[in-house]
């Protein structure tokens, strides 16, 4: 068996000495004072090397100028190729670009705003084709409402997820604070489909989720047999120190009025 060897490319003594004119192309770039000490250089492939030098800008901080050099089969001159600005490891970049449909958040879009869909969304399917289930199978015509794409089993189960673990589902504190769940409660109203037997929709005006999407097991306060309400009047408790009360005492050693004599006589 037989290696493969690769030829490390040697680095071009006289493009490695043109330091001069690489940051005399840096300063040229750059505002007087922006291009620091030397930082070395780097072998990019025959007679062509790179070298670095600090930037002291400090909008650009951890960057760095780099200016390529190169030279000709059998020249002597040194040219140079290109010179950019370019991050180092400590440099401070910008995020990560994402497009912006995946940057929406629940809630973002406003009055007049469109949200597109894509042809291939795998939340929706075709409405002429079955969605996986015999419940929700539904056609493309539906006695004059047309849908061109109805929910696929992928966006039904991604919504299942959103609805259950959120704010209506059975992990916050309102459901388990809640006299019962949503299923037994009078003013709850099932979905259609498979997603009957877990979601429906609050129609208690007094309720905080009402005309929303609730879990089965989720529940409140405004539940319709919550008819037990507890007594707002606090009993009040007996003072540790009665100051409102008193004792009838009598003053020891008092002289009766009827016994004692009158004035003016001996």
């Amino acid at each position: 068996m037989s290696r493969t060897r690769i030829r490390s490319t040697p680095v071009d003594q006289a493009c490695a000495d043109a330091v001069d004119l690489a940051r005399a192309v840096a300063e040229e770039m750059a505002r007087p004072g922006e291009v620091g000490a030397h930082l070395g250089f780097e072998g990019e492939g025959d007679r062509l090397v790179t070298h670095y030098f600090e930037c002291l800008e400090r909008a650009y901080s951890g960057w760095r100028w780099a200016v390529t050099v190169t030279r000709a089969s059998r020249a002597r001159n040194v040219t140079v190729s290109e010179g950019v600005l370019l991050p180092g490891s400590g440099a401070l970049l910008a995020p990560q670009w994402v497009p912006w449909n995946e940057r929406l958040l629940p809630g973002d879009l406003g009055v007049g705003d469109l949200l597109p869909t894509e042809a291939d969304d795998d939340r929706l399917t075709p409405g002429y084709t079955a969605t996986g289930d015999d419940l929700d199978e539904q056609m493309i015509f539906e006695y004059g409402l047309g849908r061109a794409r109805v929910l696929s089993p992928v966006g039904r189960d991604l919504a299942v997820q959103r609805w259950h673990s959120g704010e209506a589902g059975p992990h916050t504190p309102l459901a388990h604070a809640a006299p019962a769940q949503c299923s037994t409660c009078g003013f709850y109203w099932p979905l259609s489909g498979t997603l009957r037997l877990g979601f429906g929709v609050c129609a208690n005006e007094y309720a905080p989720d009402d005309g929303r999407v609730v879990a089965a097991d989720h529940g409140c306060g405004a539940h319709s047999e919550a008819t037990t309400v507890p007594s707002m009047v606090v009993e009040a408790q007996p003072p540790i120190l009665d100051d409102l009360g008193y004792d009838d005492l009598t003053e020891a050693g008092s002289v009766d009025a009827t016994d004692s004599e009158p004035l003016g006589h001996s």
